[in-house]
């Protein structure tokens, strides 16, 4: 609780839970953005001008000029006529829209709150609010390394973008649990177990931004085997121990597939201590983690068999976001008042 006032903390769990909804809209229309290659469409961060979209047919060409200004168009798209690129310009201003509209939406009411609350009780919200901005600036940073000598944005930029995108729904989830959930004096298991656990969830969230950055998910479409082996056999394995080795498609998308069943194997690991020590108050997370483990895993074998098709890859990243809630959830029912 942040006040002993119940309309106030009413007032903030509501808040938070709205921002994480707004936020995880904002992540599952960033996937659709590269996964249409939408991202690069729009060349100019244009912070108040670029709100409205444009107006006009001669808005629509300037726009389109500029685009073809870029390495994506001259190399790769350059058959594109306005109304296709009308397309992948819509998607790039929805996300662009979410992420400004996200801004403000948690700008106005820390305000307001900060007249309400002890500025001292809502450090953890400027922090959220901090990593809000700072989120905008990768977001260019992220863009702009593919408008001159690439056909597509950095996936160790785009790997950051994703990133702290999680960092700031997972904080908003925790400052809600905080409010609406009280984790008693139960038993629970060491809180490292389940700590460590999220570190590998986050982790394989950026060897996913890798496989997405450079399109890993359209090689190897067979499972369990990547071909006709284990390990890729345009690679080898002393290679995996280099740092090139995050930037060869084909190692990527084999460190993704082997994460998941190290995240798999761990997970079994808490189930078993869960139930073994019959901690019965934890039963209900941890299923719950589980359903959306395995439902991860199941997209993702999907996704890949389908060569990334658009549908199940936004699939994958949707369900991502119910497996990072269930580890935040997970951790902090375990954590000592």
């Amino acid at each position: 609780m942040y006040t002993v006032n119940q309309r106030i903390n009413n007032q903030l769990s509501i808040w938070l839970i709205s921002m994480f909804w707004i936020v995880s809209t904002m992540i599952v229309v960033g996937g659709l953005t590269r996964l249409t290659d939408s991202g690069l469409s729009i060349t100019k961060w244009q912070l108040f001008s670029g709100l409205l979209p444009p107006l006009s047919q001669k808005d629509w060409v300037i726009y389109f000029s500029l685009y073809k200004e870029i390495p994506e168009f001259k190399l790769q798209n350059y058959n594109m006529n306005i109304q296709e690129f009308k397309i992948i310009f819509w998607w790039e201003w929805a996300h662009r829209f979410l992420g400004r509209l996200i801004g403000l939406s948690f700008l106005i009411p820390l305000i307001y709150f900060s007249f309400k609350i002890k500025i001292s009780n809502l450090i953890n919200y400027y922090f959220i609010f901090f990593l809000i901005c700072f989120q905008g600036f990768i977001g260019w940073y992220m863009v702009s390394s593919g408008l001159t000598n690439r056909v597509d944005v950095s996936h160790f930029r785009l790997s950051l973008h994703l990133l702290i995108a999680f960092v700031i729904l997972s904080l908003i989830l925790w400052n809600y649990l905080k409010i609406k959930v009280d984790n008693g004096n139960l038993y629970k298991i060491n809180l490292k177990i389940p700590f460590f656990f999220l570190v590998l969830i986050f982790i394989q969230i950026i060897i996913g931004a890798f496989v997405s950055g450079m399109d890993a998910g359209k090689i190897y479409n067979s499972w369990p085997l990547m071909g006709n082996n284990y390990f890729p056999d345009d690679n080898m394995v002393n290679n995996l121990f280099k740092l090139s080795a995050f930037s060869e498609p084909s190692l990527v998308q084999f460190m993704h597939r082997n994460l998941a069943y190290v995240i798999t194997l761990y997970y079994l690991f808490m189930f078993f201590k869960v139930y073994k020590n019959k901690i019965y108050h934890l039963y209900r997370a941890i299923n719950i983690l589980g359903f959306f483990i395995f439902l991860q895993i199941i997209l993702g074998i999907y996704t890949v068999i389908h060569g990334a098709y658009i549908y199940l890859a936004a699939m994958h990243q949707l369900s991502s976001i119910f497996l990072i809630s269930s580890s935040i959830y997970f951790l902090y029912i375990n954590k000592q008042n």
